[in-house]
C-alpha cells in the first residue's frame, strides 16, 4: 500500500468546494471533484496555504477578506461605452475580453474581462471587476486526492482553465471568465 502524498509545492490536489459569501449565502459549488496545481495560478495564495502539509481527507473552512481573494471593487474599472460599439443582442452578465475597438475610455486595462452590467439606448456600462470582488468570502473545501505534477502542469503554472461560476447569475456560463480566480 502506498502511503498518502501530502500536499506540497509543486502537486495537483483534486477538491469540492462550497463558497459561500460572509453571510452563508451560497456563490459556487464545486460537487464534482476537480484537479488544481498547488504552486501555480490555480488557488488563492491563502487557499493553498492551508492546503500544504495535508492528505487525502483534508477538510477546511477558509474565510477570505477580499484582500486574499478577488481584491477591493475599483469603480475606477467601470466605464460607459457607446452602444453602437456591441452587438445588437448586448444584455447584462455578458462579458467580453477588453474593451471594444473604438472606447472612448482607452485609459481602461486592456487585458481586464469586463461585465456589462447595464445596457441603455446609447451606451452600455462595462465593470473591469471581478464580480466577486470587495466580497468577503467563506470556503468550505474538501481534498479528494493529491498526485505529482507533471513537468507540462508545472510548465504551465495550471493545471486547466477557470472553471469558477457565480450560482444564480449570468455568470454561470461556461465562458464566464474574469480577474483572479480560483482556478
Amino acid at each position: 500500500m502506498i502511503p498518502a502524498m501530502d500536499i506540497s509545492t509543486p502537486c495537483v490536489v483534486t477538491l469540492t468546494w462550497t463558497l459561500s459569501d460572509a453571510q452563508g449565502k451560497p456563490i459556487d459549488e464545486l460537487a464534482e471533484p476537480l484537479e488544481f496545481l498547488v504552486g501555480g495560478q490555480d488557488l488563492l495564495p491563502k487557499v493553498e496555504e492551508a492546503l500544504i502539509g495535508q492528505t487525502v481527507g483534508f477538510e477546511a473552512q477558509i474565510h477570505l477578506e477580499p484582500e486574499n481573494a478577488f481584491g477591493d471593487y475599483d469603480s475606477k474599472l467601470v466605464c460607459f461605452e457607446d452602444r453602437s460599439l456591441f452587438p445588437a443582442d448586448v444584455g447584462p452578465g455578458m462579458q467580453f475580453e477588453g474593451l471594444p475597438p473604438g472606447a472612448a475610455t482607452p485609459d481602461m486595462p486592456g487585458d481586464a474581462v469586463y461585465t456589462v452590467t447595464e445596457v441603455y439606448p446609447n451606451h452600455v456600462v462595462l465593470d473591469g471587476n471581478h464580480p466577486l470582488a470587495g466580497m468577503a468570502l467563506r470556503l468550505a473545501l474538501k481534498v479528494r486526492d493529491v498526485r505529482e505534477a507533471t513537468d507540462d502542469e508545472v510548465k504551465a503554472g495550471s493545471v486547466g482553465g477557470p472553471v469558477f461560476s457565480v450560482v444564480g447569475s449570468a455568470e454561470d456560463s461556461p465562458d464566464a471568465r474574469g480577474g483572479r480566480t480560483l482556478h
